[in-house]
């Protein structure tokens, strides 16, 4: 049997994996990931283990503040997916091999009401914190207003960026051209430029089932795909004159299938080709068993009849305005989880 995973990185693809699991950052490094993705889910999922009680135990022991135990458990687990990276990262001379570490989500927590420009700054103070010292780490930060902000100065202080929660081309453009004025003003010039930009696709196509059910088979579960694929064909052409040594690249995210009929590969093979897939654990075990050989689908795009359909009934703008009220609010509750989780193992490894 042909290993799927192996043939979709021959096409074109960098695997990237969507956790920071030491288990399985191991298998899937064997599997052929070169880089992985962090956020305050997969952390929470770690705690719950109990495999990380006594890495717990010690940072209690230092800290009462269970934010800050937080984010040196965070800080330790990326640090360790990095090192397994790392010649990844050595060997492409830096155009893969990374994992992405995110800023704090609550400073988009609506309850807080931190006005933008202090969120802007504090996405900038944590941004230049959290990447000091790093050769492959990537500083995650949202394509929202604040985010967006952010870029332009945390890219010319010489930090590697993931721009993240993106849904549209509107706030793809916003980010590559906040990044790219950015760049241009380092010190250090662009030798060691690298960006990406982490494009969400499956759930777009759970928003216009709810949303545009009136959309055809053969356009419904086909916005996502569409949507990205032309956001790549942008970024594609933006960098093709701009000289950078480093590929500035297209993350395709949200890759695992939502409906049960859909099969496992269905976004994985259809991004094959091009730029990084960062998909979740359970998607590369279920590719990987399908025995299903990936080759290049990435330039295929749907007959013209679909895409005109998907033009005029989809309204973009609506599309984003949900997607990233939903987004925002994903992105802020699993950190109030995961402190609420280190708050619960506090009291119980006191016990022990």
């Amino acid at each position: 049997m042909t290993s799927p995973l192996k043939s979709l990185i021959a096409s074109g693809t960098k695997l990237w994996l969507d956790s920071i699991d030491p288990d399985l950052v191991a298998s899937n490094r064997k599997l052929g990931a070169t880089g992985a993705t962090s956020n305050p889910i997969i952390i929470a999922d770690l705690i719950k283990t109990g495999r990380f009680d006594d890495d717990l135990d010690k940072l209690m022991r230092d800290s009462r503040d269970d934010d800050q135990i937080a984010w040196k458990l965070t800080d330790h687990l990326v640090r360790q997916a990095q090192q397994v990276f790392l010649p990844a990262w050595k060997e492409t001379g830096g155009n893969d091999g990374y994992v992405s570490f995110e800023l704090d989500p609550l400073l988009e927590d609506p309850s807080a009401n931190m006005p933008q420009n202090q969120r802007t700054a504090r996405y900038v103070e944590l941004g230049k914190r959290w990447s000091a010292g790093h050769q492959n780490r990537m500083i995650k930060v949202p394509a929202t207003p604040a985010g967006l902000a952010a870029l332009e100065d945390l890219a010319a202080a010489g930090v590697t960026l993931n721009v993240t929660l993106i849904f549209s081309s509107r706030q793809y453009q916003a980010a590559r051209d906040a990044i790219w004025r950015g760049a241009q003003r380092r010190a250090a010039g662009l030798e060691k430029f690298k960006s990406v930009y982490s494009i969400f696709v499956s759930r777009l196509d759970v928003y216009t089932e709810k949303a545009v059910p009136q959309l055809s088979p053969a356009a419904q579960g086909m916005v996502g795909i569409v949507n990205a694929k032309r956001i790549w064909r942008e970024n594609q052409d933006f960098w093709a004159n701009k000289g950078t040594p480093l590929k500035q690249e297209m993350i395709f995210a949200s890759t695992g299938v939502k409906k049960p009929q859909d099969p496992a590969w269905k976004y994985v093979e259809a991004f094959a080709g091009s730029d990084i897939e960062t998909n979740p654990p359970a998607t590369n075990d279920a590719v990987e068993k399908s025995g299903r050989a990936i080759a290049r689908h990435i330039d295929e795009m749907p007959e013209k009849a679909v895409l005109d359909e998907i033009d005029r009934l989809v309204d973009i703008q609506q599309l984003e305005r949900t997607l990233m009220e939903e987004g925002i609010k994903k992105f802020a509750d699993p950190q109030k989880a995961l402190l609420h989780l280190i708050g619960e193992k506090r009291a119980a490894l006191a016990g022990r």
